[in-house]
This record gives C-alpha cells, structure tokens and sequence, in this order.
C-alpha cells in the first residue's frame, strides 16, 4: 500500500477524525441523530479475504437509535478519476453485507444495517465521475426500473475546498484538507498552531503522532523534493523547524512551482506538435508561474490574499507585468500598498 494511503488509514484510524469528518462535512440530519460517542472500529477479522485486501478502505460503525450504521470509508489517492466508482462501492457495501451475515452479525431474519458510503478524493483533478449508479446505467424501459440497482455515495474531494471554508472550523478534517492545501510555509505553520491547541490532551498522544508521522513521511517531502527532513517527534518541533529553515524552504517552493509551470507549458506544447504549439505551452506555463510566485509572495508577508487580489492576478497575462507585480508584493509596505499598485 502507498504510504500517503497509509498514513491516511493511519489518521482515520481515530474516532476523532471520522467523528469530525461526519460533523464538519455531511450535512444530512441523520448525523444528528447518530452518537459520535458510540464509534467503533469494526474489526478486519470479521471480513472477507475479499474486502480485507482493500487496504485504503476503513470501516466504522455507530448507533443510531438503537440501530448500527455503517460508515464505509474509501480512500481515493490516485491521479486519475475512477468513472466506474459507484460500481465498486455497490461491490464493497454488497461484500460487507455478506459479511455481516457470514459472521452472524446480522442473524437470520433480521435486517440489514444501513450503510453510508464516503469516498475521499485526494487526487489534483477535478472529480467527474457519477455519484449515483443510476447514471451508470443505460435507460430501460420503465417497467425496468424497480430492478435496476440504486446507491450513491458522499464524495469529498479536498481540491474543492478553499481556505475561507476550512479555516472558521474547529475541526481535525478541515485541519488535514488545509495542510494539504497550502502552499507556502507561514500557513503550514499557521495549520501547525491550531493543531498544538488542539491536541495538547495526554490521550491524543496517539492521534498527535499520527498527524507528525504524516508529516514528516508524506507531506513535508512532497512540498520540498530533495531536502532532508530532520527527525521529529512532536507538532511543536515541526514547527520550529519551519520557522528555522522558512526563508529557504520559501524559495524551493517558489523555485518548484515555476519548473511546474514551465513543465507543464512544455508538456502542451509538445502535444500539440507544432512549433507554434510549443511556444504557446511555455508561454502560457510562464504566466502561470510568475501568478503562483506573486500570490505566494503576498502570503507570506501578509497572510490571506482577499479574493478581488487574487482574481486580479489570475487574469493577467503579460509576463512583464507579472514580473512587476511580484516586485510590487516583495517591496509593498502593506496589502494597501500592493492593492494601489495593482489598481493603477
């Protein structure tokens, strides 16, 4: 198994952060009804080998009423999207049914618990896959359709989610979506400060090592390739070590999204074959390299772009523009300063 997946498994292998996902993130009154307290890790030796080689998928259950309801989570971290998801989810939830049966959970005669589906999609692109199995499914004949199979699942898909609706939540989810989301040191830092006061608790020893080895394993290395992490222990000395080593770490990541973008340009250009094709690709990879450095500039020094800012620098075009607006957010005293400059 990948160890981003792992790590992730790792993280939701707390009630903490199920019970958090299910209070920050499903917005349905059943999850008013549910006792977040209740939350137990169901156990893989009651699955099949079937459902127990599904590694990135955990499952939980909790009482709702008097009732159990199953919470499936899917861990999706791959790049491409899967269009046939709600087939495999059908597949899993009528596996764990199975199960359920096998193991004499459910015992002859009574009926199955409800089971809720999550998928939780990590990948860059934008999720574009039917959530419904009916919209897998040719059009029958009405009469057909009692017989069809139904079942949607929730996705939640972290690139969806912007900084201005994660940041107001208490919450350990939108704490992980926003360490995943930033780009530049300061806010990591800011994401590691909440987290301290968060989990400051002797009993979430647990949970508070899981997010540094997530840390230090996966995200750390993937926001700056080639620098050494240090060995750490604990949250407060992740962030000391960003502090120690921002300015540095600034630039690789600044550095790094220029190569992207001229990558990316170079890679457009190449598909299209043509030498005009190419020119256009590394142009339009330069734009936007130089509006990532200009954003990244202004958050490191002044915190939160406002949207109206980062719309303005999202539609210019000409280079040498962008080129002096990034002088600008160097040099501007303030966000006022910059904001007078960009208007003029």
């Amino acid at each position: 198994m990948p160890e981003h997946d792992q790590s992730y498994k790792m993280l939701f292998s707390y009630p903490q952060m199920v019970a958090d996902l299910l209070r920050g993130f499903v917005h349905e009154p059943w999850v008013q009804q549910v006792s977040l307290d209740t939350l137990e890790r169901v156990d893989r030796s009651v699955v099949s080998d079937d459902l127990r080689e599904r590694e990135d998928d955990i499952i939980w259950r909790v009482r709702c009423g008097p009732e159990w309801l199953y919470v499936y989570i899917l861990l999706e971290f791959q790049s491409t999207v899967e269009t046939f998801m709600a087939v495999r989810i059908l597949t899993y939830v009528g596996l764990l049914y199975q199960d359920l049966i096998r193991t004499g959970e459910v015992p002859s005669g009574e009926k199955l618990p409800a089971v809720f589906p999550v998928v939780l999609y990590n990948g860059d692109r934008r999720w574009g896959a039917p959530v419904e199995m009916r919209d897998l499914i040719l059009p029958a004949p009405q009469s057909l359709e009692p017989y069809q199979p139904r079942l949607r699942y929730l996705l939640l898909a972290e690139n969806e989610y912007g900084e201005e609706r994660l940041a107001p939540l208490r919450n350990l989810v939108a704490a992980l979506f926003r360490l995943e989301n930033s780009r530049t040191p300061e806010r990591l830092r800011a994401v590691l400060d909440t987290l301290i006061e968060w989990l400051a608790a002797p009993e979430q020893d647990g949970l508070r090592r899981a997010f540094v080895v997530w840390l230090k394993r996966v995200l750390l290395p993937r926001r700056m390739p080639g620098v050494e992490v240090p060995r750490v222990a604990e949250l407060q000395e992740v962030r000391a070590m960003l502090a120690e080593r921002v300015r540095e770490w600034t630039r690789d990541w600044r550095e790094q999204g220029i190569e992207e973008g001229r990558r990316e340009g170079l890679q457009q250009g190449l598909q299209q074959g043509l030498q005009q094709g190419l020119q256009q690709g590394l142009h339009e990879g330069e734009q936007k390299a130089l509006r990532v450095v200009v954003i990244e500039a202004l958050e490191t020094r002044f915190g939160q772009v406002p949207g109206e800012v980062a719309s303005a620098i999202e539609t210019a075009e000409d280079p040498a523009y962008l080129r002096e607006l990034h002088r600008a957010a160097i040099s501007a005293g303030s966000l006022e300063e910059f904001r007078s400059r960009l208007e003029a």
